[in-house]
């Protein structure tokens, strides 16, 4: 019976005989090439190789060695590599969201939209006094908190606007009742003390049904298209110097934001 000692060296003869096999001018060349953080071209691993190493062959045999392996050797602009397998490229994906800060002109959008829905286009404009880029209103759209609601039965049916559930996910309110009202907006320092004799902020309502003097989208409209198309950029008829800033400079302090005006009637 052969003792323990003895079975261990036998255990251990094939892992001796199978790196003996392996020619050593591969082995270095792995070991290059994996401690290397960046590629190796030909003369750089040449330099370090025992002379006489065919090291063009020998670069070959390892890529063909390494062909149906989870990492790949690759050439990149001349240069030699180690390189994840094609088809594993997924398992190195990482998803990641991208945060980006809403232009001055969509929050005010999206304010007017949510205190004053259903609204149009034009309502928008004539709250804030500025013509509205499609581009504003593309960007809210694709944040999924506003969407059409239908059409306002006046000529030329414009589109109606109002927010969904994911802006009050994103907010985190319960209702559309539950956005600040006007004494909460003075509280904060969003409204000056010195409002106009009668102004209110517009309480918005969650009813989902479209209103008597809106029409319901017809199926598989093109809602892209029946925006207006796309102007220059936003700026007031008759802005001072400086554009919507320096419009917003010239305001009288006591006026109140844009987003919580009523549009004119009549």
């Amino acid at each position: 019976m052969a003792s323990l000692a003895e079975v261990r060296v036998e255990e251990a003869e094939p892992m001796e005989n199978e790196t003996q096999a392996r020619p050593e001018e591969l082995r270095l060349l792995e070991a290059l090439l994996f401690a290397s953080s960046e590629p190796l071209d030909t003369a750089t691993l040449a330099k370090r190789m025992p002379e006489g190493v065919d090291v063009k062959a020998a670069l070959e045999q390892l890529q063909a060695d390494y062909s149906l392996r989870g990492v790949n050797l690759v050439r990149v602009a001349n240069k030699w590599t180690f390189r994840t397998a094609g088809d594993l490229a997924w398992l190195m994906t990482r998803e990641s969201t991208e945060t980006r800060r809403l232009s001055r002109a969509a929050i005010e959008v999206l304010a007017i939209i949510a205190y004053h829905q259903p609204v149009t286009r034009a309502e928008i404009e004539e709250i804030r006094g500025v013509v509205t880029s499609k581009g504003t209103l593309d960007v809210l759209l694709e944040t999924g908190w506003i969407k059409p609601r239908g059409r306002r039965k006046t000529p030329g049916r414009p589109l109606t606007f109002g927010t969904t559930e994911d802006f009050l996910s994103q907010f985190t309110l319960e209702q559309l009742g539950d956005l600040p009202g006007l004494e909460e907006l003075k509280g904060t320092g969003l409204l000056d003390s010195r409002l106009p004799t009668g102004f209110s902020v517009p309480t918005p309502s969650d009813d989902p049904q479209l209103r008597e003097d809106e029409d319901p989208l017809e199926p598989g409209e093109d809602l892209d298209l029946a925006l207006a198309p796309a102007v220059e950029p936003e700026t007031p008829e008759e802005a001072p110097e400086g554009g919507h800033e320096g419009a917003a400079k010239a305001a009288p302090k006591s006026e109140a934001p844009a987003f919580y005006r009523r549009p004119a009637t009549g």
